[in-house]
């Protein structure tokens, strides 16, 4: 089990989250950050003031996954999340120890892969 971690431009979270919806992940939190990477700065005006922006509005996404779903989660934020700009964003994996769904108190991959879905045929 897996708990990967995107950070994304806010314009492509609709396309993130549908693609992930359509292989079957459905599960994730967001959060609305700020980061900065390489992008530049951008200078803005505010009451007649230039203003240094040195931290973009980000998208990130969390989402546990079973380590069947690890590559193609992977691939399909990568495929979706990209502008080739400068900022495009990151991903990243970490190992889960345990999971357990509060409702039902399943634990580890019977928390996280929902029935029936089949990471195989999805690619």
């Amino acid at each position: 089990m897996k708990l990967i971690s995107a950070i994304i431009r806010p314009e492509k979270l609709e396309d993130v989250k549908a693609a992930l919806f359509k292989i079957g992940v459905t599960g994730m939190s967001l959060s609305k950050i700020a980061g900065h990477g390489g992008e530049h700065e951008v200078l803005e005006h505010y009451r007649g003031q230039q203003i240094k922006l040195e931290f973009q509005d980000k998208i990130e996404l969390k989402i546990a996954v079973s380590e069947a779903f690890v590559d193609v989660t992977i691939a399909t934020i990568s495929k979706h999340a990209q502008t080739g700009q400068v900022g495009d964003g990151k991903i990243f994996v970490q190992p889960l120890e345990r999971v357990v769904r509060i409702r039902t108190h399943e634990l580890d991959d019977g928390a996280l892969t929902p029935v029936g879905t089949d990471p195989e045929g999805l690619f």
